[in-house]
């Protein structure tokens, strides 16, 4: 019999966090390989482990079952608060955070979602955020959006949507890993890549980039001279299966500038031309 699902309830994360180990992980056997169609064939991708951050108890164990019932390991949390001590005190797996993605509610008690994600971010952890809310308008969007989360989602919302927005983000986070370039290392002016250890230095100190970052400056160097378009840049970062705004490539930019640059209103790294898109340089 499979295990009783279980989430996380009010000030258990260090009981979790010491015996994680030991808790049984959830999986349906006849989805364990979790293969995934891409235009190179189906890629074998590792079990992934999400933390979801949900208040409403109904609407939590819903989005439990069926992400469990795809074969991913889930973890719950109650709360913002919760959900920011865990993703803190969890051991860090070999992609370098806790968890490979975390869907988190705009609305939660105690810590909202946008305060969680914009501490997240300015702590440097680069875990891939899916924010989900009733609040769908462009502009909660584009909040959410530059306070750092990858996906916004609106209520209500399909569960095989939201699977598919899960899998898109999970394999482009890990295509990270996979560079179309033989060159290991792609530099320009003080700016260096590092391909394989997905880690990029700007007068070699460390930046800290979420994946989508991470991919959007590999795209500009690896292109380095040609201009990129809107349209172009979200099919190539967010992949055809992705169903957003292309407003969401100008917010990931901006993050970037701000990043990059010493005066991001003008950029030298990443500039833009008007009518067209955008290049490096």
């Amino acid at each position: 019999m499979a295990e009783f699902l279980y989430s996380l309830t009010q000030n258990s994360v260090t009981t979790l966090y010491a015996n994680h180990r030991e808790i049984p992980a959830f999986r349906v056997v006849n989805r364990l390989d979790c293969r995934m169609q891409t235009a190179k064939g189906n890629v074998l991708l590792p079990i992934a482990r999400i933390l979801l951050v949900e208040d409403d108890t109904h609407y939590r164990h819903l989005l439990e079952t069926s992400l469990r019932q795809e074969g991913f390991d889930v973890i719950a949390c109650l709360d913002g608060l919760e959900a920011l001590n865990c993703a803190r005190s969890m051991p860090a797996q070999a992609c370098g955070t806790a968890f490979d993605l975390m869907i988190l509610d705009r609305t939660l008690p105690r810590l909202n979602g946008l305060d969680v994600c914009r501490l997240l971010r300015q702590e440097g952890n680069s875990i891939p955020i899916v924010m989900m809310s009733e609040q769908a308008d462009e502009h909660d969007k584009v909040i959410g959006l530059e306070l750092g989360a990858d996906e916004y989602l609106s209520k209500p919302f399909s569960n095989r949507i939201l699977i598919a927005r899960c899998r898109a983000l999970l394999r482009h986070c890990r295509e990270i890993g996979q560079p179309k370039s033989p060159a290991k290392v792609l530099k320009f002016k003080d700016l260096a890549l590092y391909l394989e250890e997905c880690r990029a230095t700007l007068s070699e100190q460390e930046l800290k980039l979420s994946p989508k970052e991470f991919a959007l400056l590999r795209e500009f160097l690896q292109s380095r001279g040609r201009i990129l378009s809107r349209d172009n840049l979200l099919e190539r970062i967010w992949g055809d299966d992705y169903y957003g705004d292309a407003k969401t490539v100008e917010v990931h930019i901006h993050w970037l500038r701000q990043k990059l640059e010493r005066d991001p209103s003008k950029p030298e790294y990443i500039t833009t031309l008007r009518g067209f898109g955008y290049r490096l340089g």
